[in-house]
């Protein structure tokens, strides 16, 4: 089978692919067949995950998957949530997402700086699906008062993950994917769609 994902960064579509490798399903990119970017103005990851999905299987005429994921904080009241893309003002800007939220929390003390990831997957199979298949993935940890690794990408070097005891973007990529937020919703899709077969 083949789907579109409703994105164009190149490692989000590495980490779906890597995830989706199970189901034998060859992932394309959005990219692919427009340099627009699919909406994303809704108020909630489910709603923009939708959005996305419609858009991309309209634009494409495949299946597709989109997530809308993003960082909530405890502190912030969910902050940067729906937004954290694009927290400090230009989408996908990760040293000043990571600079603004680091900003934000000073003098926050480290009890006080739970956070998690959230991912929910939409999957349509057309435009005018009925009944999307809709997964989430949740991901605890909380806020470091500096970044630490290389590896990931968005917040990763600032979100620490106690049972590994190191961030995010310390994590080997595999040990990432069976944790992550996505890695979890992912999980949950492809068990709704074995049980759908």
């Amino acid at each position: 089978m083949e789907l579109v994902l409703a994105s164009q960064n190149a490692k989000k579509l590495a980490e779906l692919e890597a995830l989706l490798a199970p189901l034998n399903w060859r992932v394309r990119s959005l990219a692919e067949f427009t340099d627009q970017g699919a909406p994303e103005d809704a108020p909630s990851f489910i709603e923009n995950a939708l959005a996305k999905a419609r858009y991309a299987a309209e634009v494409t005429g495949l299946p597709a998957i989109a997530d809308d994921s993003g960082l909530e904080v405890a502190a912030l009241s969910g902050a940067p949530g729906v937004h954290s893309a694009r927290y400090a003002g230009v989408q996908g800007d990760d040293a000043a997402n990571n600079a603004k939220l680091l900003e934000a929390l000073q003098g926050t003390s480290r009890d006080q700086r739970g956070a998690r990831f959230v991912c929910v997957l939409a999957l349509l199979r057309h435009p005018q699906d009925p009944t999307p298949i809709i997964a989430e993935g949740y991901w605890a940890g909380e806020i470091l008062s500096e970044a630490q690794g290389e590896g990931g990408f968005g917040y990763d070097p600032l979100f620490w993950v106690p049972s590994e005891h190191s961030s995010a973007a310390q994590l080997a990529p595999a040990r990432k994917r069976e944790l992550s937020h996505r890695g979890q919703a992912m999980q949950c899709l492809i068990q709704k769609l074995q049980a759908a077969a």
